[in-house]
Parts: C-alpha cells; structure tokens; sequence
C-alpha cells in the first residue's frame, strides 16, 4: 500500500484561485503572438481571429492586471494602443514551449484515452 496522503499537503499553496493563467483559453495564444515584441490590438486580432474583440479585451485587460503585459496608449490621432509582454509574462515562454513539446509527443495517446472512455462509459 502506498504512503498516506499528508492533509496539510497544500499548505504552502496560495488559497484561492492559482494566479497561473495559461490554462485558460486565450493567454497562451496572447502570449504567443506577443513574444517578438509589442502589437496592437489590430495585429493581434489576425492570428486570433476565432475570438470576438470582447473576449480578446477581457483577456488583454486580465493580462495587465495580473502582470503578464504592458498597455501602452500613445496619444496620437488615431489612437494607437499597443500590448507588449513583462518580464513576467516573458517568464512564460520556456513553460509553454514544454507544454506544447509535451502536447505534441503525447497528443496521440491523450485522444486514444478518451477516445477509449467514451466507448466503454457510452456502452
């Protein structure tokens, strides 16, 4: 039999939600887009076409607050308003390049699980 589960396991880890935000929908692909440096809103919508100017606010309006980018508005007409990654973000990079490595070596065996378990839980 294997070792107990300790209950204060968790103890050192923040309460609350986790502040990490590459699990949700569109950081990563934010992220990605805005490695090479800063863009504007409009170049970002080109590669991120399937998310609607709402939703890619949101997410560029979590972003800042959470640090992971910089909204930089230059008093110009047109406005121009750019987003560029922080230091934080940037710290971002080497973890999704491993996750996607990940995703790519291990891709196939995931889909066969599930692929698998719908079988036997729709028999």
């Amino acid at each position: 039999m294997s070792n107990r589960l300790d209950r204060d396991m968790f103890a050192d880890c923040t309460p609350g939600p986790t502040p990490i935000r590459i699990g949700d929908k569109w950081t990563a692909r934010i992220i990605a887009c805005l490695h090479e440096g800063p863009r504007r809103f409009s170049e970002l919508q080109v590669p991120l076409h399937m998310v609607s100017p709402k939703v890619l606010t949101e997410s560029l309006r979590a972003m800042a607050r959470d640090g992971l980018l910089t909204r930089t508005a230059y008093p110009e007409i047109p406005p121009r308003v750019e987003y560029e990654l922080t230091v934080l973000g940037r710290s971002l990079l080497e973890p999704m390049a491993a996750a996607c490595a990940w995703s790519r070596e291990h891709l196939g065996e995931v889909l066969g699980a599930r692929a698998a378990h719908e079988s036997r839980t729709s028999a």
